[in-house]
């Protein structure tokens, strides 16, 4: 037989067999990543439980925390809008992280969830009182001993100084009017005396 060159194709390979496959492959690569999303979230939703009295405990007015385990690729129990608890790429290490203008960092890392349910803990307990110090207004002297100089209150000069800078605003502003007033009729009378002088010449 003459060997014409060209290639025979094996009747038994199909393109619908390498779909197949494919899709198998895309498939048990689907689970590993479902079954790690699954594992995640559930040692994240321990964690949550094992906290659920420390959420419990935040004042109903506090309105800044979350508490809730987000869904994704990477499930994550947010504490507040900055910081939340993921788990590492070994799904037994848990990592608090909170994200800061200096980038992202680590405030707890453990394998163990009570150092770091403890952390969070301490994390929830330090806003309470940072919110309830704005609220009250207290602040401290960056230097020891060193005491602010009482003012006294100050509303009644400010009204005062605005009702004058108010009437001193208007009498400046009268003031350049009558100015460009004046102005205009010396122009005037300029132009008015040499068409007088020019008319008395002619004549």
């Amino acid at each position: 037989m003459k060997d014409t060159g060209e290639k025979i194709i094996d009747p038994s390979r199909k393109l619908s067999d390498a779909v197949r496959d494919v899709k198998n492959a895309f498939a048990d690569r689907d689970d590993v990543v479902v079954d790690m999303r699954e594992a995640h979230r559930m040692r994240l939703d321990l964690l949550a439980a094992e906290l659920a009295p420390v959420f419990a405990d935040v004042p109903t007015d506090m309105d800044n925390f979350d508490f809730v385990v987000s869904s994704g690729l990477q499930p994550r129990l947010w504490i507040d809008a900055v910081s939340h608890v993921a788990m590492g790429r070994d799904r037994r290490t848990y990592r608090f992280l909170r994200d800061t203008r200096i980038g992202r960092v680590v405030l707890a890392e453990s394998t163990d969830m009570k150092p770091v349910a403890d952390q969070v803990t301490r994390y929830v307990a330090e806003r309470i009182v940072e919110r309830q110090r704005m609220m009250e207004g207290g602040v401290e002297p960056a230097v020891a001993d060193l005491k602010r100089a009482t003012v006294p209150e100050a509303e009644p000069p400010l009204q005062v100084a605005a009702r004058g800078r108010g009437w001193s605003t208007f009498l400046s502003g009268l003031g350049l009017i009558a100015a460009g007033a004046l102005v205009g009729l010396a122009v005037a009378a300029a132009l008015f005396w040499d068409r007088l002088m020019a008319m008395k010449i002619s004549f």
